[in-house]
């Protein structure tokens, strides 16, 4: 009896034990399982994180190209439209305020590879009438040095109003033009389409200079100043 007792108590005892490893392997298994899908969320999350930095630089690096642009194009409208011979418009900060002392001289001037800093360099000399043809040499190098630059449309518009003043309409009409032709959208070529209605009616083709200043009150509509210009020259051709 006791004997029979012993073999019971013992087959329960192993049973027991074998039920709880098994409860016990379900549950270190279930454990496991719930670790490998944490890993696997921590990477997602890294991944999108990753993602994210990268989206970050990349926004950061356009910010910056847009300030760039931003600053440049602010140099140019802070340039307006010019002055010249007959046209009531304003010169470039950069020139008015420097052009009496010219901080160098253009003899054997050479670029720098900083467009930025040579345009404003040639700049102080732009109303030094004495060194008209230098100016206009350099803006010329400049030209060539830096076919890329955001001041290309100043650059040509100068040397158009250069030749302007010197008496040399053809050459000035030819830069004008350039600037209308290439820099549509700069802040030079409403003026620039102007003056060249005015070689136009200056050389009596009257007919020409019509249409010139016609597209000039169309195109550049938001131009108050040379629009008003334009229509003064069109009212007195009737």
């Amino acid at each position: 009896m006791h004997k029979k007792t012993l073999v019971l108590f013992l087959f329960l005892l192993f049973t027991g034990c074998a039920a709880g490893s098994s409860e016990s392997d379900r549950t270190i298994q279930a454990q496991g399982q719930l670790l490998i899908q944490n890993q696997e969320r921590i990477n997602d999350l890294q991944a999108e994180v990753d993602a994210l930095r990268g989206q970050l630089e990349e926004t950061r690096h356009q910010l910056n190209q847009t300030i760039e642009r931003q600053k440049m194009i602010l140099q140019q409208m802070v340039g307006g439209s010019g002055v010249s011979a007959n046209a009531n418009t304003s010169e470039d900060n950069t020139s008015s305020s420097t052009a009496t002392t010219p901080s160098s001289d253009l003899s054997g001037w050479e670029t720098s590879g900083r467009d930025k800093a040579d345009y404003n360099f040639i700049m102080q000399f732009v109303n030094d009438g004495k060194k008209s043809n230098e100016v206009v040499a350099a803006f010329q190098k400049f030209i060539k040095a830096y076919p890329k630059s955001g001041y290309l449309a100043n650059a040509n518009y100068w040397i158009g109003q250069l030749y302007y003043k010197q008496g040399n309409k053809d050459q000035a009409s030819f830069y004008y033009a350039t600037v209308v032709k290439k820099f549509a959208t700069s802040s030079k070529a409403a003026d620039s389409l102007y003056k060249v209605g005015l070689i136009l009616l200056e050389k009596g083709d009257k007919k020409n200079a019509r249409i010139v200043f016609q597209q000039v009150i169309s195109k550049y509509s938001k131009n108050k100043n040379v629009v008003d210009q334009a229509k003064k020259k069109l009212a007195s051709l009737k």
